[in-house]
Parts: C-alpha cells; sequence; structure tokens
C-alpha cells in the first residue's frame, strides 16, 4: 500500500526559501536534485515493463554519495524533509510496480528483484534523515520501510539482504523505550521483526539465533492476544519444519519442546482473551497443537500418550470437542500399535459417519488397518468401504486405492480366497462399477481392469484356475463396450478360456473363445480351440484346426510347433505328426524358422517311433531327412560340428535300428529299405567320418541285399533287373570296403554274407567267372572257416545258382580245412567226400572216371587209421556200395581194368566200414572169380552183382 506524504505546504515553503547555502548545502541539493531526476525517471517508468537493471545501481551510487556527507546539520532540518519526500516517492513507486505485478501475470525474478532493490534504497535514505524534526515516530517509520524490505529480500530467497534489513530496523528501535510505545500498529511492529528475523536466522540453519529472538518476543507480547497467537503460530511452524525434514535423530525431543512453548503461549493467550472470535482461534490454534503432540508421539511410538491427547480434545468442550478428521486416524493407529484391534476397528468404522473427514484421510486410513491387521481386515475394510458409498460420493481413485490395498502389492493373493472373494465383492457392486462409468474417469478405470487383472494372472501362474477366472470376469466389467476397446475385450475372453481349460469345463471355455473369435479372430482364438479339441479326445476336430491356424493372416510357424508340443503332451500322436508335417512345408518358403528342419524331422520319427505299425511313415520322414541333407549339403542340414556329427548318427542309427526290427518282423521289404537308408546317411559325411563308419556301413549294404532276397523269397516275386544290378553296385561297394578294413575290423559273419549274397546277385547275371573270383578271395582271408566254405560250396552245388567249379573249390578247400584240424568232425568230411562225388560225377558224368575214382581214394586214404565207427558207417557203407556198383557199367562195356579199379576201391572201402563183413567176404568170393575166369570167357560175359 503506499505510504502519504508526510511534509505539511508550510515546512516546504521554509525549505524552499533558505537564507544562504554553503558549498556543502550546494553538493546536497546537487546529489538530491539527481536522485529526484532519477525517481521520476522510475514515476514514470510503464509499470507494466520491467525496470531497467541500470536503475537500482545508479540510485544506490547517488545513495551512497550522499551518505559520504552525513550527518547532517541539525540546522539543515528542510534537507531532511526532503529527503525523507523523495524516499516516500521511491517507496510508493514500488508499491506501483508490485502492484501492477501482482494484477497481472507474475513477472520475472530479475524484475521484482529490481524493485527490492529500489525499496532497499528508499529504506536507506529515510535512515539518513532518521533524526528529522517535525515527523511522528520518525524511527519507527524507518524500521517499518527496512522490515517491509526484509520481508520482500526473504521472500526472493536472499536471506543475508533481508538479515541485514532486519537487523538495521532492529538497531533503530533498540534505542527507543518500549514501554512507551502505546500504539498498537508499532507494538505488533516490533513482534513482527522479531519473528521475521528469527525466521530468516531458522532459513540459514542458525536454529539457536531463532529460538533466542522466539524467546525474546515473549517480552513483546504486551498483554495482546493476537500476539500471543502469532509467536505460537510460528513455534508451531518451526516443529512442522523440523517434522518435515523426518530428522529422527534426538529431533522429536525438540519439536515437542517447540510445540509444548505453543501450547503455552495457547493457554497463556486464553486466559486474556477479551473477544468471542479471539478466544476461538485460540482454542482452535490450541487443538491444532495438540494435534501436533500427538503426531510427534506416534510417531516416536509412545501410542498411550496418543490417546490421552486424543482424549483431551475430545472431551474438551463437552459434545463441542474437537472432531477434527485426523483424530479417528490417530486414535486408530495408535490403537493398532498397542495391538487393541477392536479399538481400532471402531475408530474406523466411526469415519463412516463422520462427514467431516475428506476421504484422502479415510483411505490412508483404511489401507494402514489392512496394512497391520492383515487378512483379519478384510471383512472390515469391506463394510467402512460400502458404508462411505452410501454416506458420501467416493471417487474413483479412493475406490481403486482400497481395492489395491485389500489385493496386495505382491504376484496374485497367493491364494488367500478370503481376499478375492471381498475383492470380487467390491469391484462387482454396481455402486462401485458406476464410479467408474464417465469418462472423466478413464485413466483410473484403467488402473482398476489391471488391478483385477493382475490378480488374476497371480493366481492363474499359482494354478488356482477358478480363483483367476473369477478375479478375469470382474476385471471385464471394467472395458467400455466399445470399438477402441474390442481387442482387450477378447483378449479377457481369451484368458478365460485358458482359466475354464484348466478347470476342464470345456464347454464354458468354448464359449469363451467363441466370443473372443468374433470381437478380435486371429492365431490365438484358433490355437485356443486346437487346445479344446485336444482336451475333449476330437483328433479329427483338431487336426482340421490346424489348417485353420494356417490359414489365419497373423499365422507364424511358432503355432504349430507349439501345437506340436501340445498333442505330444496329450498323448494325441497323430496330431503331432499332422502338425509338424504341415511344420515341414514351410522350409521350402525362405523365411526365417524357430528350428531346424533336422530337429523337425527327428522330433516326427520320435512320435512315429513311439506307435505301432508306423514304420511306414518313419520310412517316409527318414527319406525325406536323406533327400533335404542331399540337396542343402550336410552341414547346412544337420549342423556343423560334433552337433551336426550326431544329427546325422542319429538318423542313421534309427534307420539300422527300424531296419532291424523290420527283419525281426520278416518285413524284408521294409527292412531293406531302412538299411538302404543307412549306408545313404553316412555317405553324406565327409570322408574322414566315412572312415569311421566304414564298418556299419558295409555291415548296411550287405544286409540291405540279403533283405532284398529274403522279400524276394517270401513274395515269390523275382526281383526285377534293375533291383539286381542296384544291389550288385551296393555289394561292390561293400566290397571295397571290406578290402580296405583291417582283419579285426571284419566279422566272419558279415564277410560270409557278403560272398553269399554276391555269389547269388552274379549268379542271376550269369556271370560265373565272378562267382569263383569272389568265392576264390574270401577262402584267402583270415575271416573265412571250412564251415563258411561249407556253406558257400552246398549252396553252389544245388538250387538254380548251381556251379560246379566254385562248390568243388568252396567244398576241396572246406575238406582241407576240416582235415588239417586236430579233431576234424567225419560227420561233415563224410558230407563234403559225398556231396563233392555227386559234383563230379554231375558234372564230369563218365568223361572223367579217373577224377571220381580220385575223390573214393581220398575218402579211403582219410578213413585208414581211424577207429571203429568214427567215420560215419552209413557214409562208408555208401562209398563201398557205390564204389563196387560203378563196376557193373565197364564190366558190361568189356573194360575190364575200369571195372576191376571200381570192384578193388569198393572192396578196400567195405574193409574199412563195421558191419559190411558179409557184403566183404561176397566181394571178396566175386573178385576171385572174376580174375579166375578173365583169361577163359569173354568179358562181356562176365558181369559183377550189384550190391544192395
Amino acid at each position: 500500500m503506499r505510504i502519504a506524504e508526510i511534509s505539511t505546504p508550510e515546512q516546504f515553503q521554509a525549505a524552499a526559501a533558505p537564507d544562504s547555502q554553503s558549498p556543502s548545502q550546494n553538493q546536497h541539493n546537487q546529489l538530491l536534485s539527481q536522485i529526484q531526476s532519477k525517481i521520476k525517471q522510475t514515476e514514470s517508468h510503464p509499470t507494466g515493463t520491467p525496470l531497467p537493471d541500470s536503475l537500482p545501481s545508479e540510485l544506490r551510487q547517488l545513495l551512497t554519495n550522499l551518505t559520504q556527507l552525513a550527518p547532517f546539520p541539525a540546522a539543515n532540518n528542510s534537507l531532511k524533509l526532503h529527503l525523507w519526500k523523495l524516499s516516500y516517492r521511491l517507496w510508493n513507486a514500488c508499491v506501483d510496480f508490485s502492484n501492477a505485478a501482482a494484477i497481472r501475470s507474475p513477472s520475472s525474478n530479475r524484475s521484482s528483484q529490481n524493485v527490492t532493490k529500489l525499496r532497499h534504497v528508499a529504506a536507506d535514505m529515510l535512515s539518513l534523515a532518521v533524526d528529522v524534526v517535525g515527523v511522528h515516530s520518525p524511527a519507527i517509520k524507518s524500521a517499518s520501510f527496512y522490515y517491509k524490505t526484509g520481508l520482500a529480500w526473504h521472500d526472493h530467497k536472499i536471506f543475508d539482504l533481508a538479515s541485514t534489513c532486519f537487523e538495521r530496523a532492529t538497531d533503530l528501535l533498540s534505542k527507543l523505550d518500549v514501554s512507551k510505545i502505546l500504539d498498537a500498529e508499532e507494538r505488533k511492529l516490533l513482534l513482527d521483526l522479531n519473528l521475521a528475523r528469527s525466521r530468516t536466522a531458522w532459513e540459514i540453519s542458525d536454529k539457536n539465533l531463532a529460538l533466542t529472538l522466539l524467546n525474546r518476543s515473549k517480552t513483546l507480547l504486551f498483554g495482546s492476544s493476537a500476539h500471543f497467537i502469532a509467536l505460537a503460530n510460528q513455534f508451531l511452524a518451526f516443529a512442522k519444519a523440523v517434522l518435515s525434514r523426518n530428522e529422527n535423530n534426538g529431533s522429536f525431543n525438540d519439536v515437542l519442546k517447540l510445540l509444548n512453548e505453543a501450547l503455552n503461549l495457547c493457554e497463556k493467550g486464553l486466559s486474556i482473551s477479551r473477544t468471542r472470535e479471539e478466544t476461538v482461534e485460540i482454542k482452535e490454534l490450541k487443538s491444532k497443537t495438540m494435534r501436533f503432540i500427538s503426531a510427534v508421539h506416534l510417531q516416536n511410538g509412545e501410542f498411550v500418550s496418543v490417546i490421552k491427547c486424543v482424549k483431551v480434545l475430545r472431551e474438551n468442550g463437552g459434545e463441542k470437542g474437537d472432531h477434527h478428521a485426523s483424530l479417528p486416524v490417530l486414535a486408530m493407529k495408535a490403537w493398532l500399535g498397542l495391538g487393541r484391534y477392536s479399538e481400532a476397528e471402531k475408530e474406523l468404522k466411526g469415519m463412516v459417519v463422520n462427514k467431516g473427514i475428506p476421504e484422502g484421510v479415510w483411505v490412508s486410513a483404511v489401507e494402514t488397518y489392512f496394512h497391520a491387521v492383515g487378512n483379519a481386515g478384510v471383512e472390515t475394510t469391506k463394510g467402512v468401504f460400502l458404508g462411505l458409498l452410501e454416506r458420501c460420493h467416493v471417487s474413483a481413485r479412493a475406490a481403486l486405492r482400497v481395492i489395491h490395498r485389500v489385493v496386495g502389492d505382491g504376484d496374485g493373493i497367493e491364494g488367500l480366497r478370503t481376499r478375492v472373494k471381498v475383492v470380487a465383492e467390491l469391484a462387482s457392486d454396481e455402486r462401485v462399477v458406476a464410479l467408474f462409468a464417465s469418462e472423466a474417469v478413464a485413466k483410473e478405470r484403467t488402473a482398476m481392469h489391471a488391478v483385477l487383472w493382475n490378480c488374476g494372472s497371480g493366481n492363474f501362474r499359482l494354478k488356482d484356475y477358478e480363483t483367476s477366472a473369477e478375479m478375469f470376469e470382474k476385471s471385464m466389467l471394467y472395458i467400455p463396450h466399445d470399438l477402441e476397446n474390442r481387442v482387450i475385450r477378447a483378449k479377457g475372453y481369451r484368458v478365460l478360456c485358458l482359466c475354464y481349460l484348466g478347470l476342464t469345463q470345456l464347454d464354458r471355455a468354448q464359449e469363451y473363445i467363441n466370443e473372443a473369435e468374433k470381437l478380435d479372430p486371429n492365431i490365438i482364438c484358433a490355437f485356443l480351440k486346437f487346445k479344446i479339441c485336444l482336451q475333449k479326445n476330437d483328433h479329427c476336430g483338431a487336426t482340421n484346426q490346424i489348417q485353420k491356424m494356417i490359414s489365419c493372416p497373423d499365422f507364424t510357424p511358432d503355432f504349430l510347433s507349439l501345437a506340436a508340443h501340445e498333442a505330444v503332451a496329450s498323448r494325441a500322436l497323430p496330431v503331432a505328426v499332422a502338425a509338424l508335417s504341415n511344420f515341414l512345408n514351410f522350409y521350402n518358403s525362405g523365411k526365417p524358422m524357430p528350428t531346424t528342419e533336422v530337429v523337425v524331422l527327428r522330433t516326427l520319427v520320435t512320435i512315429l517311433s513311439q506307435d505301432l505299425d508306423k514304420e511306414a511313415e518313419v520310412l517316409k520322414f527318414l527319406k525325406q531327412a536323406h533327400k533335404r541333407a542331399s540337396e542343402l549339403g550336410a552341414e547346412s542340414f544337420f549342423g556343423k560340428g560334433e552337433v551336426g556329427r550326431r544329427e546325422q548318427n542319429w538318423f542313421a542309427v534309427t534307420s539300422w535300428n527300424f531296419g532291424a526290427k523290420c527283419g525281426k518282423e520278416k518285413n524284408y521289404e521294409l527292412c531293406a529299405e531302412f538299411l538302404r537308408l543307412v549306408s545313404g546317411f553316412y555317405s553324406l559325411m565327409g570322408v574322414g567320418q566315412m572312415e569311421e563308419n566304414n564298418v556299419t556301413i558295409c555291415k548296411s549294404l550287405i544286409m540291405t541285399v540279403s533283405a532284398m532276397i529274403a522279400s524276394e523269397n517270401q513274395n515269390t516275386t523275382p526281383l526285377p533287373d534293375a533291383e539286381v544290378k542296384h544291389a550288385v553296385e551296393l555289394l561292390e561297394r561293400a566290397g571295397k570296403i571290406l578290402t580296405s578294413l583291417s582283419v579285426g575290423n571284419i566279422e566272419g559273419d558279415i564277410h560270409f554274407i557278403y560272398v553269399l549274397n554276391a555269389y547269388d546277385m552274379h549268379g542271376r547275371l550269369n556271370n560265373l567267372e565272378s562267382q569263383h573270383h569272389i568265392v576264390k578271395n574270401f577262402a584267402g582271408t583270415k575271416t573265412c572257416s571250412p564251415q563258411y566254405l561249407l556253406q558257400i560250396g552246398l549252396n553252389a552245388s544245388q538250387g538254380p545258382r548251381f556251379n560246379a567249379e566254385v562248390a568243388t573249390f568252396a567244398l576241396s578247400e572246406c575238406l582241407s580245412g576240416f582235415l588239417s584240424s586236430p579233431s576234424p568232425n567225419y560227420q561233415d568230411v563224410a558230407l563234403i567226400v559225398r556231396r563233392l562225388i555227386a559234383i563230379a560225377s554231375t558234372h564230369k558224368g563218365n568223361t572223367d572216371d579217373d577224377a571220381v575214382l580220385s575223390m573214393y581214394k581220398q575218402a579211403y586214404r582219410i578213413m585208414v587209421g581211424l577207429k571203429e565207427g568214427e567215420y560215419p558207417t552209413e557214409e562208408g557203407k555208401w562209398l563201398a556200395m557205390t564204389a563196387w556198383n560203378r563196376a557193373a557199367i565197364p564190366v558190361r562195356m568189356g573194360e575190364i581194368n575200369v571195372a576191376k579199379k571200381w570192384m578193388n576201391a569198393g572192396l578196400e572201402l567195405a574193409r574199412k566200414v563195421a558191419g559190411m563183413e558179409t557184403y566183404q567176404a561176397y566181394m571178396e568170393d566175386y573178385v576171385a572169380e572174376f580174375e579166375k575166369k578173365f583169361h577163359t570167357q569173354i568179358a562181356g560175359e562176365i558181369q559183377p552183382q550189384q550190391v544192395q
């Protein structure tokens, strides 16, 4: 506010007509004239524009020059009066600038500080003429300028200048006799100055000075209740400042001291208050102070003291006692601290009927109560909240806070059904839902949906699907039914479908996913329908759903992989196979795939291996793996390094195992196909890796041909020429590997089977020379044994692949091998001899009788020296009889010498066979008679009789 000019016209007329002027007066007038010019410039400056920064500094410099001429002579009172007038003009100009700034938008801090600088100049100008004559209480007026300027500096937080102003004002007033100051405004200035100086000291952390100044202020109360209130408020303000800094290191005692000082001042002020308004104001301040004292006790854990304070506050004034909103909160927290939950519950319920309690206060109280009591306070919390809904308007934000507190901050509610039940009841209450209906609370509605959704998610992770479904259903109440939120609603329906899938309530799950698909048809809906089909054991429906998944616009191959996993978990193996089979179709698209093709094929084979009679499908995917590996290259398909090698080995070993399985089951056609793949997979490896697996490759090649032959015999259908040629190629590869292998790595059985198969296939091609070459080479190996040669010889000596040369060679070598043994098996020896005789007889006939005879003689030599019965008797009889009988034809043909050879051979053999004594006597008689008649009768008349 502007300050009235204090000079009278008479005073300034006197000042305008001095008798004479000294040089110093001329300097004074010159400086005053310059100051007046600057003040006029200030007065004429538009109040709506900032002051120039140079103006305060220029005025300050002129004032400094004038100060150097002080003190002014006592006789020059007119100069002092002029200085007072200029000071007031400058002050009033500053008031105009401040008022204009208050009306318009807030001015900049720099502009406001320039005005405060001018105020400071005005205060200093006034202090130069503080001893002026003719002005009432000039020291108090000058101190008032400094006080107001100090307040301005304090507002700018320039506390050093504020402190300077307050100290100058204090110095001016210290020279006065306080007891003689009777004006109320002047007395109030004394107190306000002391309080302002104390506040500034507090801001610069000089707390001792601040408290000293407050205590000094007790002598400046002058029996005024307003002064008591001001000082008490300042003590209270300092206490609040300490509390707000959360200084727990012994600060509670300091706070209580400050609050007790304020309380004492209130009580003293009440004793001297004269008006009803003063009494009410002091009582309110006293109650406020006591509430803060209660809060300090509560913060310090002194719960009994809190209860006492609240009781005093409520009882003061009878029915008109303090019913401040904070009292039930303080009392409730104190009762909770004492563990007396029933009293705390009463305080909480009492808030429902107290309409003066702000929403934020009771929400905070509910949160505190529930945090302390936990699950036991769920029903109370619900009752309080619903009671508040009936009593007054509750905001959506408050409802959100309460429900969030009941839900808890953790993941879900950890299966506590009591809390979930209350949350569900509160969230589904029509009044609560209505709070979130308008667009003004869209943010809170979204938050409420998130709270309920997260609660449902937490229970879903805990596999409490029933609770989870309930919370998700309640969250749907907070999703608007508009186009913008249809995707969110669809998401809610999908998670509800998952919950009811977990509860195996498949019909409800189907209903929810159908609703979701209406709102937002996508791949997730299609996949959840697939899961429902699986749980219903509708394998056909699940397979059809796979095709629908593929047709979705947002489909990715990952869903086929996921579908396969779900199908395997449900033991729906045909569905898993269908999913993975479709998965394979995407590898030619060139798009990035979630897993490698080889893994998909391996999984397919593994799944099919778990089912019966799926060998044909297994073969199909193994062939596909081999084909893709051939097209892409082994490293690209199987992988590099050790991983790739293991994958390749897995496919080769699996092919071998399935081949062996089919062989045992006499499914030779599939057996051949599987075994053929073994060598195919290994042949894709590098040279070094192939050498490591040469034995397996060789076995698979040989056994493939064996399976082909077995299949031919089983089906009684001859192998086509192309298959025969292919078998020969396989055996040629096997033969090369056998040649490269060391003796220790070759199994005799495999080599033997190779020889049999090669003999068979070359025989089909009528390649007799190759047959003989193969057997001859085998006979020269260390893996060859007489038993193998016996089998080869027998095989070559009979059937459609008869080869006398090979049979003779094999049986001869076999016979040599048996005879070289320390204990020959003469049963086998006899068999070989008989077969050799048969081959020689069949192959050479009578054209080479000596060759056949030599076999009989070899048999005789074998029998020489053997014990009776060591050589099979029946075979010995057969040799003796057939040798004797062979003489019949030469006798008829007149070939006496040839006949004699055979008769002698038969007789010699009969002598070595036990049980042929009768035959031997007959033979000897006949030979003697034959020799006797040899010279008297013609050869044609003498014929030996055949031995039967």
